[in-house]
């Protein structure tokens, strides 16, 4: 094969794992915002170099922008080249990939195949390879047989999925690939959600390294995780699919929340501002009680109040909406809430 070889990404998709390197060329933003599963950001542009030669095109002409672009393309390979690429063997081999036209990451894969190195240039570009995700995502949904995990907030249904995947199961954690637990006080500290093509791209990644001959267990999530949108085909999959109920006793609930939740104690602030997030629904006084429960460090009594007055109305309401096949399906009762109840229950499932 000659280098640097030009491959589509239907040719690339089922190779990903044999480059050593995979080099997104985009713009630091661009990249941010989604990229190919594993890749890593070596940008020929920056951001505000790439603003500069964009602008260039528009208002000067393309042969200006052309000659800046390329001084600074020229300046940003050689950097990396110094920085990173230097360690590498003849026989590294790296998949190199930019937006859609292929000018940047063409000017890249150029310079390393005259160096000698084995690469491949996506063609289409990062464009190519959403609109491959876009195109099987669905498919891949389709191909699998969900059981859907069910049960009142603070159940424990994520530490289950937790406990499952330790013990060799098929796990798909929406609100793990969201980074977002679900809910009003949903948002992780400090850690912003990806972007929806981001979150796309997760689960696809994840699913197309199922046995589709396996089952795949998932959590009875909403059509949105935090600002996320769970794909309608998945929706519609899970609704349709076998469940299982978890249910716990109030006072495990309670403790098993605290724990889940601790970082709001430690920022009461922040635990105001979600409660008051609620106020539509409860109105000002019932939220004002909330908060001075949380003023005055009462927060067993507050999420038992938050489980009883808000979540387990809103999870009643939604489950006999979305999953009327439920009550035909086992209920299990925990008794403990401990990393080994867990475990012990995911061995019985799988067992089953």
């Amino acid at each position: 094969m000659k280098y640097p070889a030009l491959l589509p990404f239907s040719e690339l998709v089922n190779q990903l794992d044999q480059f050593d390197s995979i080099i997104d060329v985009r713009s630091p933003a661009e990249f941010a915002l989604d990229h190919i599963p594993g890749a890593i950001n070596c940008p020929v542009l920056n951001d505000l170099e790439r603003i500069r030669v964009g602008t260039m095109y528009k208002q000067v002409n393309a042969f200006e922008a052309k000659k800046v672009g390329a001084a600074l393309v020229a300046k940003n390979i050689a950097l990396h080249i110094e920085e990173q690429f230097l360690q590498y063997p003849r026989e590294w081999k790296p998949l190199i990939y930019c937006w859609r036209g292929g000018n940047r990451s063409g000017s890249m894969a150029l310079i390393l195949a005259k160096i000698g190195w084995p690469v491949v240039q996506l063609d289409g570009g990062y464009k190519a390879y959403r609109q491959h995700i876009n195109t099987e995502l669905s498919q891949l949904i389709g191909q699998f047989q969900y059981r859907v995990v069910c049960g009142t907030t603070g159940s424990g249904k994520s530490r289950l999925l937790q406990a499952l995947h330790t013990q060799g199961a098929q796990v798909l954690d929406l609100e793990k690939l969201a980074e977002h637990r679900g809910s009003v006080l949903g948002d992780l500290p400090s850690t912003a959600q990806p972007s929806q093509k981001a979150f796309e791209s997760a689960i696809w990644l994840t699913l197309r390294k199922f046995d589709s001959s396996k089952v795949v267990y998932i959590e009875s999530e909403s059509k949105k995780v935090g600002n996320l949108r769970v794909p309608d085909h998945l929706i519609s999959c899970m609704r349709n699919s076998a469940c299982i109920s978890l249910q716990l006793p109030i006072n495990l609930r309670v403790a098993l929340l605290m724990q889940d939740y601790a970082y709001f104690i430690s920022q009461p602030n922040e635990l105001m501002k979600r409660l008051h997030y609620l106020t539509p629904l409860h109105g000002k006084e019932k939220i004002r009680h909330w908060q001075n429960l949380s003023e005055q460090d009462l927060l067993h009594d507050l999420v038992q109040e938050l489980i009883e007055v808000h979540y387990d109305p809103s999870y009643l309401r939604s489950i006999e909406r979305n999953f009327p096949q439920l009550g035909g399906m086992p209920t299990i009762h925990l008794n403990g809430i401990a990393e080994l109840d867990f475990l012990q229950l995911a061995e019985r499932l799988l067992a089953e």
